[in-house]
């Protein structure tokens, strides 16, 4: 009997249980580099060798690899007791600019929702629009949803805004509760204090020049990385009669097919359909699943040429239960 989204939940029981020995192992292996490289760019930076700044690029993926070590933390997925899953994740919140409580609630409204189109705009979900939707649009809010899908705005400016500056608040209806604003405003103290403390050692030109492209590379990663994790050709998405989570999960998330290096330093979570499938799993065994269930490998592969192809895509179409571009739109209306 084919091997269904319900099936595969069960087959993946084994892989769901953390190690805290690794767990520690993965920090280790992220946050010493990460400080040597900063310390490096620093350095090389006071004898006058500003092409060290190129390290801002790696510096940025390994903060996203911090947010991948603090997305598990959210999930209970990377160590065996939820205390130090939490203050783990609140602790590397400080350094990924986001507060941990706030995402972790965010996130797990995604999960629950991801691919109902009922559910849209909860968590921490691209905007997205079907056909008839954006046909309802005004002139001007037509012209809105299009600069926000547009690359620059996408993948530039919102990722810098959305980390520098947005969730320095608990926006939403998280402004009404407490447990929010503890966690925006603790995080906020920690980056005040930290980056003082930075500036104080390394002086207010080093600390500009490093640490804000290394948080707006970090950002601008991340996002992609969402991205095309649920913005694809042949992602899923249905209403809520027909919704089943579990099939949504694995049909509605790709599976990013990087090269090992890129795999490394974004933590695995190109192995997105198996994540969605079975949150719990941590990302360090996202690998040995793929090697243990080739098959799987089949499942929404999506490769780093063909994520580029994604850029267009910003319209679900009901009709052919797919995403397409503004141009595809137009040939349709014709």
């Amino acid at each position: 009997m084919p091997a269904t989204a319900k099936t595969w939940f069960a087959r993946l029981a084994p892989y769901r249980n953390p190690k805290d020995g690794r767990a520690i192992w993965e920090v280790i292996i992220t946050l010493v580099p990460f400080l040597a490289l900063w310390a490096g760019m620093w350095a090389l930076l006071g004898a006058g060798q500003y092409w060290a700044l190129i390290g801002v690029i790696p510096a940025g993926g390994l903060i996203v690899r911090l947010f991948i070590i603090q997305h598990d933390c959210g999930h209970g997925s990377m160590f065996t007791r939820k205390a130090a899953n939490d203050w783990t994740g609140r602790v590397i919140g400080v350094l990924t600019l986001t507060p941990y409580d706030v995402w972790k609630r965010g996130h797990a409204l995604h999960h629950a929702g991801s691919g109902n189109l009922d559910r849209r705009g909860v968590g921490d979900d691209i905007l997205t629009l079907t056909v008839a939707e954006y046909d309802a649009l005004s002139k001007f809010g037509k012209f809105k949803y299009r600069a926000y899908r547009n690359p620059v705005v996408m993948f530039g400016i919102g990722p810098a805004y959305v980390f520098i500056m947005q969730q320095r608040l608990p926006w939403g209806d998280r402004l009404k509760k407490s447990t929010p604003w503890v966690s925006a405003m603790a995080t906020n103290a920690g980056i005040a204090a930290l980056y003082a403390l930075m500036i104080w050692a390394v002086g207010i030109k080093a600390f500009l020049l490093i640490q804000v492209p290394t948080i707006i590379i970090g950002a601008s990663i991340g996002v992609w990385m969402f991205y095309v994790q649920h913005q694809f050709d042949e992602t899923h998405w249905s209403r809520t009669g027909e919704w089943d989570r579990q099939h949504a999960a694995l049909e509605g998330s790709s599976y990013y097919d990087l090269p090992a290096p890129l795999m490394w330093i974004t933590g695995n979570i190109g192995v997105h359909h198996v994540h969605h499938l079975s949150s719990r799993i941590p990302f360090y065994n996202l690998p040995k699943i793929l090697k243990a269930h080739p098959e799987l490998k089949n499942v929404g592969r999506l490769t780093l040429w063909q994520s580029f192809k994604c850029v267009k895509l910003a319209l679900w179409c009901e009709r052919t239960k797919q995403m397409i571009s503004f141009t595809r739109y137009k040939k349709l209306k014709v």
